[in-house]
């Protein structure tokens, strides 16, 4: 529970937050514009303020500025009738935590506000953390009002303070990562480690070594004893990444770990026993998985016990200016320079695409955009051209590389040019990892891995 300042003009609403939060256990001050707001702050520093945009005297902006000069880390959430106004952006854009739409239900501000409170307690319980870590685990990566956003925020709230094993499904770059770690912090465990490994970047033997630790002398190299992760992490959370990568034998070990919480080290004849949240992450279909005999069918129960899947950013087009307007505001801060919006041409650009590498692939657009940009805004030509070339559907448009000329054309040679030509995309936005290629087309791997030799690709970029 916190204390929570809520400034808004009209007092009928000051009222029914007021009642709203204390019969949720806060603490609630009021004032009636930015500038009483900013006194009340001197004597009285909340956890969290709630404000109107639009008031007399001070408005929410004159609020938020000022509030960012002297309280930089005091969590602000702004209220507006109008999501998509100037002043709304403008507000995301100086460092709001958050807005919501009225009018909006109490379920709504009820999430945004533990939200916005346990990042704030987080930052508070975490003054050793690395800020690296601390910073990715309380930003924006998850920005979005969407439905599916809510509840997927509804779903972190209720599983955060449990103990229960998670597995959380997506395609890459839509957060996976990033959800769990908001979850652990967010949870009782929060004051002891988060580690994460990449289960599909570490050969069979040392990801052994590296979740279990080793003796001496257990294999060429170990040269004295190594706690693994799931010891360091005791008392704390364990991200597994790329789960679907990890060998079957050390699936078989994984699952021993679920059942009994103890382990052993590699070459280790000592059962050990830690208390740790197993939190597991795949971009892989698991099931699909099973069927083919590459994943235990009890270890996916052992660790699907909370699923949380994450939809992908062409499902939730509506967050697409608000995450792109976010992201363009963190990039001009970290550089220092850049436009300071987006022309309302390239956003509806931005929302048309597809986005087959999501939220990560937005902000490698809107980074790179706002290094090359010379202007005070970014534009349509600001933009990749592959992102330019879209039509009203979001795909892009091939109508003059398919336009059938009227000598005609050989069929099978152009479907297997533009096999190939994608293929080739595939590679090169997986970083020439085959597997992850063939998940991008939809295909199996034997059946990327055949069409790559019978078309010659490689990744020198010569075709036999």
């Amino acid at each position: 529970m916190g204390t929570i300042l809520i400034v808004d003009d009209e007092q009928g609403m000051r009222e029914f937050l007021t009642v709203l939060l204390e019969n949720h256990g806060h603490r609630v001050i009021a004032a009636s514009d930015g500038e009483q707001a900013l006194q009340l702050i001197v004597h009285q520093p909340p956890d969290l303020v709630i404000s109107d945009v639009r008031m007399p005297k001070v408005d929410g902006i004159g609020l938020l500025t000022g509030i960012r000069e002297k309280h930089p880390h005091l969590p602000v959430i702004m209220m507006t009738a109008y999501a998509s106004s100037d002043s709304t952006i403008q507000a995301m854009r100086l460092g709001a935590d958050d807005y919501i739409t009225k009018p909006f239900r109490i379920d709504e501000i009820r999430l945004v506000v533990e939200k916005a409170l346990a990042k704030r307690r987080a930052k508070q319980r975490d003054q050793t953390a690395q800020p690296a870590m601390l910073e990715e685990a309380q930003l924006t990566g998850i920005i979005g009002r969407s439905p599916k956003m809510i509840e997927l925020y509804k779903l972190i709230s209720r599983v955060a303070g449990l103990d229960s094993t998670i597995l959380i499904t997506g395609e890459s770059g839509t957060g996976k990562e990033l959800v769990a770690r908001i979850i652990h912090y967010a949870s009782p465990r929060a004051d002891n480690s988060f580690l994460a490994i990449n289960c599909g970047a570490i050969p069979e033997q040392l990801l052994e070594s590296e979740l279990f630790g080793h003796v001496k002398g257990s294999f060429t190299g170990a040269v004295s004893h190594k706690a693994g992760l799931f010891e360091v992490a005791n008392r704390g959370t364990v991200l597994l990444d790329e789960i679907a990568e990890m060998s079957p034998g050390l699936q078989v070990k994984l699952l021993r770990f679920l059942q009994w919480r103890t382990f052993r080290r590699v070459g280790g004849t000592e059962d050990l026993k830690v208390d740790v949240r197993l939190i597991a992450a795949t971009n892989r279909n698991l099931a699909k998985a099973i069927v083919d005999g590459a994943f235990r069918e009890d270890l996916f129960y052992r660790l699907n016990v909370i699923p949380i899947p994450l939809p992908p950013l062409r499902e939730r087009t509506e967050d697409i200016p608000l995450l792109a307007n976010s992201l363009l505001a963190q990039c001009v801060l970290r550089q220092r320079r850049g436009p300071a919006s987006i022309s309302p041409e390239a956003m509806e650009l931005l929302v048309q695409y597809r986005w087959p590498g999501n939220v990560r692939e937005l902000e490698n657009v809107i980074e790179r955009a706002v290094a090359l940009e010379t202007s005070d805004q970014l534009t349509a030509m600001s933009l990749p051209v592959e992102i330019r070339e879209t039509n009203d559907r979001g795909q892009r448009s091939e109508q003059v590389a398919i336009a059938l000329p009227p000598e005609g054309i050989d069929l099978d040679v152009t479907v297997a040019n533009i096999e190939k030509g994608l293929m080739r995309q595939a590679l090169e936005r997986s970083g020439w990892v085959q597997k992850r290629a063939a998940d991008l087309l939809k295909i199996s791997f034997r059946s990327f891995r055949h069409k790559a030799k019978k078309y010659g690709i490689t990744k020198a970029g010569r075709d036999a």
